[in-house]
């Protein structure tokens, strides 16, 4: 093969590639379309492995890069610092993640919902990445404001669950549902991080229960759920 044959051959192979030819303001735009690079998914199990094994401190995208056999150089494209690529990885990566319910009713939807998050902390596996970011969050101001982000989006994953609670009438329109999310997902934490006690299978309806009434019991200007 002569000299220019093989320039031609290089330049056809470059045309080829991915992203050939686009300008850095293409390539900007598509990074922000698109959901990561093609290991995403080995990269954001690595990151959380290596989170629940060392925590938050030791944690490093080198060894993300060495855990998922991914080049650390592609990594940090994608995410330039480790929260960045934690905050990714805790929230689209499926391991906190589980299906919102739906049974018809406030009360039995928040017991489905109460017993998900209780069969989720039961995983020891899962249970070690949400310490493991409690405690980050606790020591360092970027891993707090990464806790903040994912608790915004899981409150915003459950809206429909109070969407249709107004729609049939259960709670009125101007309620605030973080009242209910908050002090529900908090005491199952506390109860299984903290306290390190057992959730037995009729937890979940009784805390519902005393949540309820205790919405219902709320003085005058706050929001009464009905029926």
């Amino acid at each position: 093969m002569t000299a220019k044959e093989k320039q031609a051959g290089e330049k056809q192979a470059d045309e080829k590639r991915p992203g050939a030819g686009r300008t850095s303001t293409d390539a900007t735009r598509n990074a922000h379309t698109q959901s990561g690079p093609r290991r995403r998914d080995e990269i954001f199990t690595a990151c959380l492995d290596l989170l629940a094994a060392q925590g938050y401190d030791l944690l490093t995208i080198e060894g993300v890069a060495q855990r998922s056999g991914v080049n650390k150089t592609t990594i940090y494209r994608w995410w330039p610092s480790k929260s960045e690529l934690l905050r990714d990885a805790l929230l689209h990566s499926g391991t906190l993640a589980f299906e919102l319910p739906d049974t018809g009713s406030l009360s039995g939807d928040l017991t489905a919902l109460a017993a998900r998050v209780r069969d989720l902390l039961a995983d020891e596996h899962r249970r070690a990445v949400v310490e493991a970011a409690l405690v980050g969050a606790v020591r360092h101001p970027a891993m707090r404001e990464l806790a903040t982000s994912f608790l915004e989006d899981r409150l915003g994953r459950h809206q429909p669950l109070f969407t249709r609670a107004v729609q049939r009438g259960e709670l009125p329109a101007d309620f605030d549902p973080a009242l209910l999310v908050d002090a529900l997902t908090g005491a199952l934490w506390i109860r299984i991080l903290v306290r390190r006690r057992p959730v037995a299978e009729d937890f979940s309806a009784q805390l519902v229960r005393l949540l309820l009434d205790g919405v219902r019991a709320m003085g005058d200007g706050a929001a009464r759920p009905r029926g």
